[in-house]
């Protein structure tokens, strides 16, 4: 192996030449620095200016600004970011005006407007002012407009080229990150010179890559053609006259042909493939991501640049998608019998190049989105693939004569491939844990919410009482236009505090003056959690926003929050605004919709992630307070889900059936599900969960592992597909791994796609390797492609982007540990199946290239912790040589990285050892005595069952279960002697209505010692508790649903547990105070109609209606939980009871079918 580059993490922006190793927005961050550079080189004075408004894909890009914070202020490069996209713009357009202002420090002011899709929209009317008033000669200004082609971060699909085009300025459109600074510096050299603003067209593929760069500042030249005649006043910024036709000359018959002129002149357009000079067959005219996309088509086909010539098939990449240069174009199809216009979404190059060619004497047939005859050819609403585009090609190649069919069957055989779908489970986005939005979105029952922009739209998509939302700063005026129309007479509407200070306060202001009964939820997170934490644009407050509410005349104005105590004696809010706890948010929305116009509630509570962010660094009280769920007492009816939707709640797998657990590394002190009516929950109080201790690993334990054997590159880019979950580290390993690359001097590109996902979502991460940058091709690894996938979530790998990238060469290295989803959340009985998914792949790439290990449960004995599993499984794809990479050149990215540098590493090389000798690692681990498998078999569920009721009860009622379950066992046996299935459900059912918990029960299960003790193993300090409770003969019950309501008692009453245990004999007696009220009553009578139910099995069972009674006999699996839960749960138990029971009498029912007459 060759010496590793020497570089430090900086060099993005400090080292002027040679390969650099940066995203697309660090590329967008160095490109101001790079052009102040310049200017200083040929004597100009300039500084640069930078506003805009977030949204992806260019959601991070005010972030990575903020984080180059004095790189930018040491080159006079202002970055403001805008209120509102189209304030930005006008902001921007201030900076051209600058020659117009006396005692101007600067020469000029080279400006930068960004945006995504939907703010381009808003802000058009200030960027056509803006264009229209033009640039400064000494300044010049990039419009960075952000479309998100697929919608997957977007309430709707973005194309802004057309609407930009609308207000006369041009797009250029560079395809990867090499082509960010190129086209920039590019794009303020023609604005300086034709006086334009110019677009700059960001997507996903080119903002989310990562990519090995080269620079060389030295070798930066443009060509600036003679101007010819101009107007008077000239083509640079001058102030909108007072004759707009003039303006419109200015742009259209100067500005224009001068930009003509300059793409000319630089080769801004230019053939990439096929003869210059020579006639053929078939030109592509393609752009930016789909000229990327072309190229890796075209070797699905087989097809390079050599090639290319012999098929007589050309590539002309255009640099300006609008107003495309005419003579490139015409020359181009002029030598050609057919054009083919390759372009994402609706077409929008094609027209235009219809209208320049269509008077040439050598006029080529034209096909894009339609073949000459009229056959789709490629989708308008979808993002292009390189299959796509490939089968396409060879349609077009063979129409135009082309003898070699089995291009075209190769690529319909490659898009038949990628309609192979992965399994129907998914990894969806969903809020994080804790997360003020799983409370905050809620609404009464029977009322309609409206979403908005932001992460609460999610609330959206799980919640069939929430309307999707609509543009941004429009939320509400929907309403207005519907409550005339409508019995509904009020609804709520959620509002993002970032959003708010966009722009909804118009659209409160709107509602006001449309006299319109609606509340609006202010979403006051103190962060915008979408786009990664950043701060709102400005100065705003809970107070400021009381006031600016009751001022536009809003009815009444209430702030919730989970701290309400922190606003008392506030003389700061607004007058007569009250301040409540949220738990009350239920009672006060409903007195709310009472009230006739518009009212206010601010919801205050920090964002979850942003929170948990301030605590690790100290900037934020971190209150030793947890929640603990004991699981002896939990009855697994997932009302603590039902009431938090929190992600932190987990399944638990116990002897007694599916409970519930708190994941205490991800949760975010919440609290909310404590709102379960369930008396498992325990608060801890100064204590912290104890992390399982890392093992000592003694260094000799690496001593003697094998040098890996690296995969050849052999002049092509090695894929590597890596999946997991959104926030646990995917996306590092994938940068780690590019930075190992770059160290080896090899070219690199990683496209990241997360956008919401990275809320518990899937998140991909598309990984290239190659010798040289021009074997990268495009940014997603195309069908078929993957050499390897790197699953860190089984659910994510065979779903999105990675299961189309699979095929029979493909190695998989899976994580077999596999991570509830979202839905758990919603169904407490959900669970995946580990098998389907292993079989999935297997059946993909062969069972010989799936590569699976625990690297979950490895990592957390070995590390102490998890997170270490991602490491853990790159070193496992290292050992078995399934990485381009060195182990010299991992281990120097890791310390790179700079973080938990002694901790990745450690992981890393325990990986490397599990590939090598597994066993090694498992002799480490064993525990001393093996865990005990939890009871299956009819046997082993009696003895369990009996033990436990004796517990419960006494050793009688134990014989009195025993006695019964052997009266099923003898009628089943006798039906077939090797069947146990309807006995051993009827063992662990009868057993699970026997021991019903009552208030004997929970309190002999919570002063249980092993149950302390299991308690007390999972925390460390000076532990202090309280038990969360709803004794039926003490407490209150909730005004508005009636329920009881749960309140803390302290340590004090554990031996008062431990006398009502003792006092269990009484149960079922004429001295059973408990047993007098409607729930104890409910469950004995359960008991005893499901004795009588099992009675009737055995007198009548027969094998017709055997399954039937296994259905019936495992009926209480749905009888779960305590108080108005269980009661819920037990009435929809006993309608199917009965519809069951009577099947198993009389049979199924006949099917009749009815035939009717012709008439």
């Amino acid at each position: 192996m060759g010496k590793l580059r020497d570089i430090s993490l900086s060099d993005k922006y400090t080292q002027n030449s040679g390969m650099l190793f940066m995203s697309g927005n660090q590329a967008l961050v160095r490109l101001p620095l790079i052009q102040y550079q310049l200017d200083r080189r040929n004597g100009l004075n300039t500084g640069g200016f930078i506003s805009g408004y977030r949204g992806s894909p260019l959601g991070g890009y005010d972030a990575a600004l903020w984080q180059a914070k004095q790189a930018l202020e040491a080159t006079d490069v202002c970055f403001q970011p805008g209120l509102n996209e189209e304030l930005a713009a006008t902001a921007v357009t201030g900076s051209q005006q600058l020659s117009l202002i006396p005692d101007a420090t600067h020469d000029g002011v080279f400006g930068i407007w960004y945006g995504k899709g939907p703010g381009v929209d808003r802000a058009l009317d200030a960027l056509r002012h803006g264009n229209f008033s033009g640039a400064d000669q000494n300044g010049g200004v990039l419009v960075l407009y952000g479309d998100d082609h697929p919608g997957k971060s977007s309430t709707i699909c973005n194309h802004s080229e057309p609407a930009l085009a609308a207000a006369m300025i041009p797009s250029f459109y560079p395809a990867n990150v090499g082509e960010f600074i190129e086209f920039g510096l590019l794009g303020w050299a023609a604005s300086r010179y034709s006086g334009l603003w110019i677009g700059f067209k960001c997507v996903n593929e080119t903002v989310e890559q990562t990519a090995t760069v080269e620079v060389d500042l030295d070798n930066i030249h443009f060509t600036l053609p003679d101007r010819g005649e101009l107007p008077e006043g000239g083509v640079n910024y001058r102030p909108i006259a007072k004759d707009p036709k003039l303006e419109e000359v200015i742009v259209a018959d100067y500005r224009i042909p001068l930009l003509h002129k300059f793409i000319r002149a630089n080769h801004i357009d230019r053939i990439t493939h096929g003869d210059p000079q020579a006639t053929g067959k078939l030109a592509i005219a393609t752009a930016g991501k789909a000229w990327q996309e072309t190229v890796a088509a075209l070797k699905l086909l087989g097809i390079d640049k050599a090639r290319a010539i012999e098929l007589g098939l050309s590539v002309y990449k255009l640099g300006c998608i609008w107003p495309i240069e005419p003579q490139g174009i015409q020359q181009v199809a002029e030598r050609h019998s057919e054009l083919l216009v390759v372009e994402e979404k609706k077409a929008f190059m094609q027209p235009q190049i219809a209208e320049l060619i269509i008077n040439l004497a050598n006029r080529p047939r034209l096909s894009g989105k339609r073949s000459p005859e009229g056959d789709e050819l490629l989708p308008s609403s979808l993002s292009l693939s390189a299959q796509m585009i490939a089968r396409a090609i060879a349609l077009r190649l063979v129409a135009n004569g082309c003898e070699e069919p089995m291009i075209t069957s190769y690529a319909e055989q490659a898009v038949a491939e990628a309609a192979k779908s992965g399994l129907a489970v998914m990894r969806t986005p969903y809020f994080c844990s804790g997360c003020p939005h799983n409370t905050s979105t809620k609404v009464p029952a029977g009322s309609v919410a409206m979403g908005g922009i932001g992460c609460h739209a999610m609330a959206s998509a799980y919640r069939p009482d929430t309307l999707a939302p609509l543009q941004m700063g429009g939320e509400g005026c929907n309403w207005i236009g519907i409550a005339p129309f409508t019995n509904t007479q009020h609804v709520f509407q959620n509002l993002g505090d970032g959003t708010y200070y966009h722009s909804g306060l118009m659209a409160i202001r709107a509602a006001v003056a449309g006299k319109v009964n609606i509340t609006y939820k202010i979403l006051y997170n103190d962060a915008v959690a979408m786009t990664g934490g950043q701060p709102v644009d400005g100065p705003i407050s809970v107070a400021e926003i009381t006031h600016q509410v009751l001022h536009e005349g809003v009815k009444r104005c209430v702030v919730v929050s989970d701290y309400p105590e922190k606003y008392r004696g506030n003389s700061e809010l607004a007058a007569g605004v009250e301040v409540l706890h949220r738990d009350q948010l239920d009672q006060l929305q409903r007195q709310l919709r009472e009230i006739p116009g518009c009212t206010v509630i601010v919801y205050e509570q920090t964002c979850a992630a942003e929170k948990r962010r301030r605590r690790k660094r100290g900037k934020l009280e971190d209150p030793a307070k947890r929640m603990y769920i004991n699981p002896a007492v939990c009855e697994g009816c997932g009302d603590c889900s039902a009431q938090s939707t929190c992600v932190s709640i987990q399944p638990l797998e116990t002897a007694l059936g599916r409970k519930r657990q708190i994941d205490q590394s991800s949760c975010n002190k919440d609290y909310s599900c404590n709102r379960g009516f369930c008396p498992s929950f325990v608060t801890i109080y100064d204590a912290q969960p104890k992390k399982p201790e890392a093992l000592e690993i003694a260094g000799s334990l690496f001593d003697g592992l094998p040098t890996p054997q690296a995969p050849a590159l052999q002049g092509d880019s090695y894929n590597i597909m890596i999946t997991g979950i959104g926030g646990t580290g995917v996306i590092t390993v994938g940068a780690v791994l590019g930075m190992a690359a770059h160290l080896q001097h090899r070219a690199c590109s990683i496209y990241d796609m997360t956008g919401l996902s990275q809320k518990n979502g899937a998140v991909y991460s598309h990984l290239k390797i190659a010798d040289q940058n021009s074997d990268i091709g495009a940014q997603q690894i195309a069908t078929g492609e993957a050499d390897l996938l790197l699953g860190f979530d089984m659910v994510a790998s065979v779903g999105g982007d990675a299961f189309p990238s699979l095929a029979s060469k493909t190695h998989v290295v899976g994580n077999s540990r596999v991570s509830n989803t979202v839905i758990f959340q919603f169904n407490p009985d959900d669970k995946v199946d580990n098998s389907l998914l292993e079989g999935k792949l297997a059946e993909r790439v062969g069972e010989q290239h799936l590569h699976l290990v625990d690297a979950s449960t490895l990592a957390l004995k070995l590390c102490g912790d998890t997170i270490a599993s991602n490491m853990f499984m790159v070193g496992f794809a290292c050992q078995n040589g399934l990485l381009p990479l060195s182990v010299e050149a991992i281990e120097r990215a890791i310390e790179l990285n700079g973080t938990a540098v002694a901790f990745n590493l450690n992981a890393f090389r325990l990986g490397r050892v599990a590939a090598h000798d597994l066993d090694k690692l498992l002799a480490l681990i064993e525990p001393a005595q093996p865990m005990a498998a939890l009871p299956q078999s009819a046997d082993e569920l009696i003895a369990h069952r009996s033990a436990h009721l004796t517990g419960y009860q006494n050793a009688q009622y134990a014989q009195r279960y025993q006695a019964l379950v052997e009266r099923v066992r003898a009628a089943e046996q006798a039906l077939d002697p090797a069947s146990e299935q309807l006995t051993a459900t009827v063992a662990r059912y009868y057993a699970k209505l026997l021991s019903y918990k009552d208030e004997y029960e929970v309190a002999r299960l919570h002063s249980d010692p092993a149950n302390l003790a299991a308690m007390r193993s999972q925390f460390s300090g000076d532990m202090r508790v309280e038990y969360n409770l709803a004794p039926p003969l003490l407490s209150k019950r909730d005004p508005v649903t009636g329920h009881l309501k749960k309140r803390s008692f302290g340590p004090w009453i554990v031996p008062a547990f431990r006398l009502l245990a003792k006092l269990r004999f009484l149960r079922g007696t004429a001295l059973d105070i408990f047993g007098k009220t409607a729930e104890r009553k409910m469950e004995r009578q359960l008991i005893a109609d499901y004795e009588a139910l099992l009675a009737e099995i055995v007198t009548n069972l027969n094998s017709d209606n055997f399954a039937k009674a296994v259905e019936l006999a495992a009926l209480p699996e749905t009888i779960r939980g305590y108080g108005h839960v269980k009661e819920r749960h037990v009435a929809a138990t006993r309608q199917r009871w009965a519809a069951l029971l009577e099947v198993f009498r009389h049979g199924e029912p006949e099917q009749v079918v009815q035939f009717q007459e012709a008439g």
